[in-house]
């Protein structure tokens, strides 16, 4: 199961591909939705972009979207605060 529901909100993985052409959200790869970001790995300007992307993607607040787990990997886990398991999806 890619995405969990927990009493804090959401939680799912995913696979980040930096310096990607665009950002964009490439699907399910194994139990991880993949997803493409312009930004280089460096400084954590990946992780910013990867917050700010899936929070304009799911319409909700960057604040409700923070990476839990995998900070400096490309496998990440991300908590959205504010969403169901039926928006994630």
């Amino acid at each position: 199961m890619w995405i969990q529901e927990t009493s804090n909100g959401v939680i799912f993985r995913v696979i980040v591909q930096p310096r990607g052409s665009k950002n964009e959200i490439k699907g399910l790869q194994g139990d991880a939705l993949k997803i493409r970001i312009a930004a280089p790995p460096v400084e954590g300007a990946a992780n910013k972009m990867c917050i700010d992307f899936l929070a304009r993607s799911l319409k909700v607040q960057k604040s409700d979207v923070e990476i839990v787990r995998g900070q400096a990997s490309r496998a990440k886990k991300v908590l959205v605060r504010s969403a169901t398991r039926k928006e994630i999806e």
